[in-house]
């Protein structure tokens, strides 16, 4: 009887070694997943686009990123700048308005912030006139006031001095200005990528983030009898409010650089800058600028 309870109990614990085993037997390893596929890079209308990332600096898109173009009134972003980087800079500095400046208006054909000549305008204001109207008298104003020199002449020869000494010092190689506004005397270009890499820069002020992010504002100035006047403009820049996390920066069109943007977005802690240059109309270079940060939103 004790023979037949130990060949039981043999049985017993052998089935339990066998059963334990089968527990610890190494599991099927599954196949790891495949990488997601990389999106295909978009077509664009524009003759030249590019897309990099604020804060490295990556390069997300680009095509004939490097070829020079004519850039519209994109140059303002750089009129912007230079202004925005005087030492000891007050906003609330009053600009009187010449009639130079309306009369090179009229003279040059040139998009207008409908200034008024004897008005006290603050810099600050100028600015908005600047960015959002795309005003090229605002821009005459700027480099008049924030030039050096004897003369109106010598004044703005000085500020577009400063234009390109701020270029080169951002590493805009391929880049060269001989206007406050983009109406170029036969040397005004920039690339896709320069410009971009200047839109980044310029987006680290906080007052040009504030302006070329505003969709329309009013602006008080003064009149030259003492009373005060009300200026309205609204954004040329049609990203504004259209495309998700849109937060600037600057059209610019003409006969030569066709039709010109400038562009931002952030979503999350992501911010996308790019441009796109020579599209063939305000549509198409919108569609591109989007299709350009789908893109890199998705990488």
């Amino acid at each position: 009887m004790k023979a037949i309870c130990r060949t039981a109990a043999t049985l017993v614990a052998a089935g339990s070694l066998l059963t334990a085993g089968a527990v610890v037997a190494p599991a099927v390893q599954a196949a790891p997943a495949a990488p997601a596929a990389k999106p295909k890079a978009p077509s664009i209308v524009a003759k030249g686009g590019f897309l990099l990332d604020a804060a490295s600096g990556r390069t997300y898109y680009g095509k004939a990123g490097d070829t020079r173009l004519s850039t519209g009134s994109t140059t303002k972003i750089m009129t912007a700048l230079v202004v925005l980087s005087t030492k000891g800079l007050n906003l609330d500095t009053k600009v009187t308005i010449d009639k130079a400046y309306s009369d090179y208006i009229v003279r040059r054909g040139a998009s207008s912030a409908r200034l008024i000549v004897g008005d006290k305008v603050p810099v600050r204001a100028l600015l908005y006139g600047l960015m959002l109207p795309s005003g090229c008298d605002a821009a005459y104003a700027l480099a008049d006031k924030f030039g050096t020199g004897k003369t109106r002449d010598a004044r703005v020869k000085s500020f577009i001095g400063k234009m390109n000494a701020t270029a080169k010092s951002l590493g805009m190689t391929n880049s060269r200005f001989d206007s406050f506004d983009g109406i170029g005397n036969g040397a005004n270009y920039s690339t896709p990528r320069d410009l971009s890499k200047l839109a980044a820069q310029a987006l680290k002020n906080n007052n040009f983030r504030a302006v070329v992010k505003t969709k329309s504002t009013t602006q008080r100035v003064t009149t030259k009898n003492g009373g005060y006047r009300n200026m309205s403009w609204t954004n040329t820049n049609k990203l504004l409010g259209s495309y998700s996390g849109a937060i600037g920066v600057k059209t610019g069109s003409g006969p030569q650089a066709k039709y010109c943007l400038v562009f931002a977005a952030t979503r999350g802690k992501r911010t996308v800058v790019g441009a796109v240059l020579a599209s063939t109309n305000e549509a198409n270079r919108t569609s591109d600028a989007k299709k350009i940060m789908d893109y890199g939103f998705k990488l």
